[in-house]
């Protein structure tokens, strides 16, 4: 009796010790949380597919209806692929604006549920006001285990920012790095006043979301195909801007630059062609400026488009006029296509480009700057060789090296 006994209960302690192992072995939760679709697509797919390679269910959320910088389709698309991987997908409206109280409230309340009902062991969050609602909503799971990653694509405040940005945003970021198990910072300036001012349990440094810089290689067609799709000769000057129609985004100083080389180089300016791919809430705004300055003809406005490494094949050089940004996209994607880049003077640009080498830096206030290294850079005969040092920057910040950081952060979770 005794020997069954001790048989039995050595049988149901080995059953007990494979279930428990089999517990732990269920996969652990992850949730990823961004402002809009598009923002997890562009910007975070390694990161999700890191976290599943790892073993872990992960869930996204986002506004999944409006507010993303891609097309309805794309999104759809992308809604798709998501389920297809087996990731769950919760639609949350997260406001942009921060007079919208009621609409922050509920919103809050939605992330904060989700949070408390899924014990999540990773939460990752990313824009200032989704990784706000998310980091307070947070608090309480937190003590029960769940780690907080919140990636700031770039403070709003920084060197040369209006006043009221540091008034409102430095304090509450300050306050919320409390309640930060590891603080994402993609450049060097947010970095180090993070590091020194904050109170996340770990700060660290990562280049960027990462570029694919095998994919943004040109072939020696690539450019001659696409100017004859955009109806430009092979001589002309093409210069290219890419990025959402905002006022952030500041194209219309790149026109008003343009007219100042009409009235002093009119032949340059006749070879010039400007194109801006991206869409967004300026766009009426901004063909009316086109209009206005009299450069209908020479400035283009594409929308949305999915060739946009074509069309840095096309172009002679890039422009980023942007008067804030965190380390810029579409700027890292130019350098990888091997273009000259002219951008504004400000936090993260100064990471990548270097003044007179990879290309030109000018305040974002100023077209008549603008103009000036406009002119200088198509001038100086050094275009190949400053888009080949960009070239071999960029490579620093590739997606592997990316997607090596944030492996490592995910598995020291």
């Amino acid at each position: 009796m005794n020997r069954e006994f001790m048989l039995g209960f050595r049988r149901g302690r080995k059953m007990w010790r494979k279930f428990s192992v089999q517990q732990n072995q269920i996969k652990k939760r992850a949730l990823m949380l961004a402002s809009v679709a598009s923002m997890l697509d562009f910007f975070n797919a390694d990161n999700i597919n890191i976290l599943l390679e790892l073993g872990y269910s992960v869930d996204v959320v986002a506004n999944f209806e409006f507010g993303s910088a891609t097309s309805k389709e794309r999104v759809a698309e992308y809604r798709k692929e998501l389920k297809e991987k087996g990731i769950g997908i919760y639609h949350v409206p997260i406001p942009r604006d921060l007079s919208m109280i009621k609409a922050l409230y509920i919103s809050y309340r939605k992330i904060k549920c989700l949070m408390n009902d899924n014990h999540y062991s990773i939460v990752h969050c990313h824009s200032p006001i989704g990784g706000a609602l998310c980091r307070i909503g947070g608090r309480s799971t937190r003590k029960k285990g769940t780690r907080i990653i919140y990636t700031a694509h770039g403070f709003h405040f920084y060197k040369g920012a209006p006043i009221k940005n540091w008034l409102l945003f430095y304090p509450v970021e300050k306050c919320l790095s409390r309640y930060t198990d590891v603080l994402v910072t993609i450049n060097r300036e947010d970095y180090s006043r993070a590091r020194k001012k904050f109170h996340a349990q770990q700060t660290v440094y990562v280049p960027g979301v990462g570029v694919d810089t095998e994919k943004f290689q040109c072939r020696p067609d690539d450019r001659d195909k696409k100017r004859e799709e955009l109806e430009i000769e092979s001589d002309d000057i093409m210069l290219l801007s890419v990025g959402e129609l905002n006022v952030n985004k500041n194209h219309s100083v790149v026109i008003k630059a343009l007219t100042k080389i009409k009235k002093t180089q009119p032949q340059i300016f006749e070879k010039i062609h400007y194109f801006i791919a991206g869409k967004g809430t300026l766009g009426e705004i901004l063909t009316e400026t086109i209009k206005k300055e009299d450069v209908f003809g020479h400035v283009h406005l594409l929308g949305y488009r999915e060739d946009v490494n074509l069309l840095y094949c096309a172009a002679d050089a890039y422009i980023l006029p942007s008067m804030r940004e965190g380390l810029n996209v579409s700027l890292m994607e130019a350098m990888a296509s091997g273009l000259p880049c002219i951008c504004g003077n400000i936090r993260g640009n100064k990471d990548l480009i270097k003044e007179d080498l990879g290309g030109y830096l000018f305040s974002p206030s100023d077209e008549d700057e603008l103009a000036e290294k406009l002119m200088k850079l198509l001038n100086n005969g050094q275009s190949k060789k400053m888009g080949l040092r960009n070239r071999r920057t960029i490579k620093d910040y590739s997606r592997k090296k990316v997607m090596n950081n944030m492996r490592i952060i995910y598995e020291e979770m």
